[in-house]
């Protein structure tokens, strides 16, 4: 039986960060009171966080018996090594599954109460098409991390879904100028994915894992990815041109720098491999974002 270490290898806690970044912007925008004080608010960054363990689990099983992991670079992935068996990863992934449910119905009551019944029904299906999206990344022969469609799944659950959606279980209602934050978290997440496959390019030509940097390719996916970036910064300062009160709501161009120094690094970048390090760069400065743009906002 597999231990605690090597479940929590398998978590990944390093992409915890990057899934609640959204839930951080939206909550910040939506509540009126510190967001730490909410019991919506914590209850959506712990359901979040459930998804994203058990997205990491589902994509360490995918992967794993589809030998895609076999010769991968980056962190040791748990079923492609032998250390937790498919069976027992699909026994994890039920039960992360299942608890993450209960404490969505548990926010989803917290947010609307026993009255609003069709919000409920709605976000109760939005927890489900989650929990699908997760497995379905790499499980399954129509999984669609292998057809190149993970960048659009990314922004909508990290982006959109994130930030709109948890900014509606505070206010129970959407304005349009709340895409623009919720796009800056989607670019910004899709742009941590893209490095992921840039990373891996070799392997997953390799095991016919048709990503969207295998079907650009290297060039391409790097116009892409500074694509990506620049339109998540627009995105943000284009917000708080919006809703300008103060200078201090620009504090979070700081977490634009290290953004900016990846630009750099992956275009001088000559060997794919090179980039894992970059990962935890953006991710990081995604979080730090969220930070700074949901206290001073």
């Amino acid at each position: 039986m597999p231990n605690s270490k090597a479940w929590i290898s398998a978590a990944r806690l390093r992409t915890l960060p990057l899934s609640v970044s959204g839930i951080i912007v939206g909550s910040s925008l939506g509540s009126i009171k510190p967001i730490w004080e909410s019991s919506v608010f914590w209850l959506a960054i712990v359901t979040t966080i459930g998804f994203q363990v058990l997205s990491n689990f589902a994509n360490d099983y995918g992967d794993g018996i589809k030998g895609t992991d076999d010769d991968r670079v980056g962190e040791q992935r748990l079923v492609a090594s032998g250390i937790i068996s498919p069976s027992q990863m699909k026994n994890g992934m039920l039960l992360v599954a299942i608890i993450t449910l209960l404490i969505a119905v548990l926010l989803i009551y917290q947010s609307f109460g026993s009255e609003d019944f069709l919000h409920s029904l709605l976000f109760f299906g939005l927890g489900l098409a989650s929990i699908v999206a997760a497995i379905k990344y790499t499980v399954g022969k129509n999984a669609y991390g292998y057809s190149g469609l993970g960048d659009v799944f990314v922004f909508l659950f990290f982006g959109l879904l994130s930030v709109l959606g948890s900014c509606f279980l505070f206010t129970k209602t959407l304005q349009w100028e709340l895409l623009l934050p919720a796009a800056t978290i989607g670019f910004f997440s899709a742009a941590v994915l893209n490095l992921n496959n840039m990373r891996d390019i070799e392997s997953d030509k390799k095991h016919s894992k048709k990503t969207l940097v295998v079907s650009l390719g290297i060039s391409k996916a790097k116009i892409y990815h500074y694509s990506l970036l620049i339109l998540a910064m627009i995105s943000a300062i284009s917000y708080t041109f919006l809703k300008y009160q103060s200078p201090k709501q620009f504090i979070f161009l700081i977490a634009f720098i290290p953004i900016l120094l990846n630009i750099k690094t992956v275009y001088l970048n000559k060997e794919s491999k090179l980039l894992d390090s970059e990962l935890k760069k953006v991710a990081l400065s995604t979080f730090l974002f969220a930070l700074l743009f949901g206290i001073f906002h």
